[in-house]
Formats: C-alpha cells, structure tokens, sequence
C-alpha cells in the first residue's frame, strides 16, 4: 500500500492529473491488499474457527478493524471518483474546476461515517495513512494465526502418532500405566498433547512469539515451548523401552553370567574359610578375619529376575538386572579381598620360606655351608618355619639372624681374596 506525496497549494492541470494517476494506482494496490486480505487462509480459518482466550479477544478486535478499512476504502475510492468527474466535464479545466480539485485532492475533503462514532474527516493522503496502518495491524494478525496453525498441529500430530506407536511397544514388553514410571510418562505426555492441540487450534496467538524490532507482518515464530518439552520426554521414554527390550533380547545370557560370577563368588569365599582353618591351625599369635558367608539375599534377588523372564515381565526384569549385576561384582570382589586377607600370614610365611633358602644357596656357593653356627641358626629357623603352629615373629627374627651371620662369613670370605689380589 502506498503513500501520497504532498502538494501544493493551487494545482494546475497538469498537476491534477499527475495526481489523480498517482491515486488511481494507490487505489488499485490498496484494493489488491484489501483482496488479499480477505482471501488470506489465516483470515478464512479465523473467521471459522471457535477462538478462546487472548486470540478470540484481539479477532475481534482486528474484524472491527478490517470494518472499518473497507469503509475508509470506499470513502477513498469514491473521493476519487468525484475528482475523475470533475476533472472530465471539460478538457482544460476552469479556474473553478482547479480551485475545487485541489481542495478534494488536498483538503480534508473525505467524510467517513462512524460506526456507533461520530464521522471523521481526512485528507486522501491522511486517510491513506491511516489504511495503511490498519491493514498493517490486521495483517499482521492473521500471519502470525495462519503460522502458528501452519506449525504446530501438524508437528503435535506426529508426534502423537509417534507416542501411539511408542505405547503400543511398551505395552507389548509390559511397561503400563501404573506398573511402570515409563507407562505414567505415557500417559502425561498423550494428555498433554491433546490439551496443547485443542489449546493451539482454538487460541493461536497464544503461541505465537513477536520478534523485537520487527516490522514485517507476522514478525515472530511459533511458542514451541511445550511441544518440545513433551518432545524430550517421549525420547527419554522410548530410550527406556529400548533399554526394555535389549534386557528381553539377552535376558537369558546376562542371567548365566549372573550365576556364574555368584558361584565363583561363592567359590571363593569356600576357599577362603578352608584357608582361614588352615591359617589358624599353621600359624600362631595371629588374628585371621572371619569370612562370611554368601548373602542370600543375591540369590533370592536372581530368582525373582529368573521368575520375572519366565513371565516375560521385562520391566521389571531390566532394573533388577542392573541392580544385580553390580551387587555381583561387588560381592565378588569382596570375596576375592577376603581370601586374600586371610591368607596373608601364609603369604608371610611363604616368603621367610623362601628368604632361608636363598640365603643357605648362596652361603653353600661361597663354601660356608659347614659353618656350625650357620648350620645351627638355620635349623632353628628352618624348625619355626616348618613346624604348626609357626610363630610369625619369632620365626621372622630366626631367618633375621641366619641373614645377618651369613652376611658376615661372606664379607670375611671375601676380604682375603681382596688382599691377595692387591699383594699380586
């Protein structure tokens, strides 16, 4: 829609004519504009469409509006039918004809009646203005309508298609309502999504998001605030569900594994108690933790996980078995830290063990095995460390003593080789 160009004050007929072209296209652009308008999907749906709330209040107010321009419309158009006849009675207009166009074509020459308000009184450029300004308002109205009809009820019905195909799958590996968090998430997100649909189609605007400093019609998007809130969690949902099934598609070998990371579990901690015997019955004046037995409560936990794949209760089979799986580990490493606690004192002694003996191999290498002080430290070590119940420390102190002679006939054997290596 255009705007008028200001003129002079007395026009010439050339000047007249000028302008009388210039508003016969104004009046075909804001005629277009007007058609349009009218023929605009957005208007159409809101013309039909039962409106609640903020959009049911602002229509209203723009049908008042559309009113009113289609009645400033045809004051304009026929302010510039009298002016084309006035201009047509002869060919060179009469200084009376002049006078009388420029004050129709300048003046505040336009009447337009209210509806329930007093008239009102424009100039054509005024009044073009003013068309302007509310067409420009309605039109931004009916954009932002149509846009968020356009948007969102199409992308909520997919994804209630979506959700129905989700429920239809959790139903089948048994996630419902009620039974699961899964199927109440369901069940929230399918409300919400009728309520949002039903609140979209009857009151659009209020979706609808105006961009700062915009100027263009229908400047803004679409409030997909709760669509994509419902979005996620439909997402996290079917993660869940697919978490479901992989537990029904492996349920089987995750549960063999279950048991046997349990029997070694078990099978440790057997071996654990039989150490512990053996440590308090081989070595004395030392404290041996006592080892517990396997905790019924995993075993009683992996037969209801048994009991729930049997009955194809995946639901609740999926957090079970996570559960599970960590407490096996955990109860297998216990049992592992276990035997190794009690069957420290036989790692102690195990390595005094060892201790003698290297030092006896490496005095008999030297020549020094005959020593009879070395061959009676050794005995005495050897009687501690070999006899049950074996006193760590007074053993530990025996093999200490054998080392430190053996250290000492080895330094003097090899101090005369020293010396006679000098002397040669």
């Amino acid at each position: 829609m255009g705007v008028t160009d200001p003129a002079g004050p007395v026009m010439d007929r050339d000047e007249v004519d000028r302008a009388l072209a210039r508003l016969g296209q104004e009046h075909e652009a804001i005629e277009t504009s007007l058609l349009a308008l009218q023929d605009h999907a957005g208007r159409r749906l809101l013309e039909g469409a039962e409106l609640t709330g903020v959009t049911r209040e602002r229509w209203q107010a723009t049908e008042a509006r559309i009113t009113r321009l289609w009645g400033y419309f045809d004051a304009y158009a026929a302010a510039l039918r009298g002016a084309r006849e006035i201009r047509s009675r002869r060919r060179w207009s009469s200084r009376e004809d002049l006078v009388e166009l420029t004050e129709l074509l300048r003046g505040e020459s336009v009447t337009v009646a209210g509806n329930g308000r007093l008239s009102e009184t424009f100039s054509l450029t005024t009044l073009v203005d003013r068309m302007n300004e509310l067409y420009a308002t309605s039109l931004d109205l009916v954009v932002a309508a149509d846009a968020v009809w356009s948007a969102l009820p199409a992308r909520i019905d997919l994804l209630a298609a979506e959700l129905q195909r989700t429920r239809k799958l959790a139903h089948s590996v048994g996630v419902r309502p009620g039974e699961h968090p899964a199927g109440d998430d369901l069940e929230r997100i399918t409300r919400t999504l009728t309520r949002l649909r039903e609140d979209v189609v009857s009151d659009p605007l209020a979706f609808w998001v105006p961009a700062e400093g915009s100027s263009a019609p229908g400047g803004g998007r679409p409030d997909t605030t709760v669509y994509d809130r419902e979005a996620r969690a439909l997402e996290d949902v079917r993660r869940e569900i697919d978490a479901v099934l992989t537990v029904r598609q492996d349920a089987e070998a995750r549960l063999i594994r279950l048991r046997d990371v349990l029997s070694r579990a078990d099978r440790t901690l057997a071996e654990a108690r039989t150490a512990r015997g053996e440590v308090l019955a081989k070595i004395a004046a030392t404290e041996v933790p006592v080892v517990s037995g396997p905790p019924t409560a995993l075993q009683e936990q992996l037969a209801a996980a048994a009991e729930y794949r049997r009955q194809a209760q995946w639901h609740r089979l999926s957090p079970l078995l996570e559960s599970l799986e960590q407490k096996a580990e955990d109860e297998l490493l216990r049992a592992r830290e276990s035997l190794t606690a009690v069957t420290a004192p036989l790692a102690v002694r195990a390595e005094l063990r060892g201790r003698l003996d290297a030092y006896k191999a490496k005095v008999a290498r030297h020549g020094l095995a005959g020593d009879p002080l070395l061959i009676e430290r050794y005995d005495a070590a050897r009687r501690m460390l070999w006899s049950a119940p074996c006193d760590l420390r007074v053993a530990e102190q025996a093999v200490l003593r054998y080392q430190q002679l053996a250290a000492e006939l080895l330094g003097s054997a090899s101090a005369p080789q020293d010396r006679e290596g000098d002397q040669s």
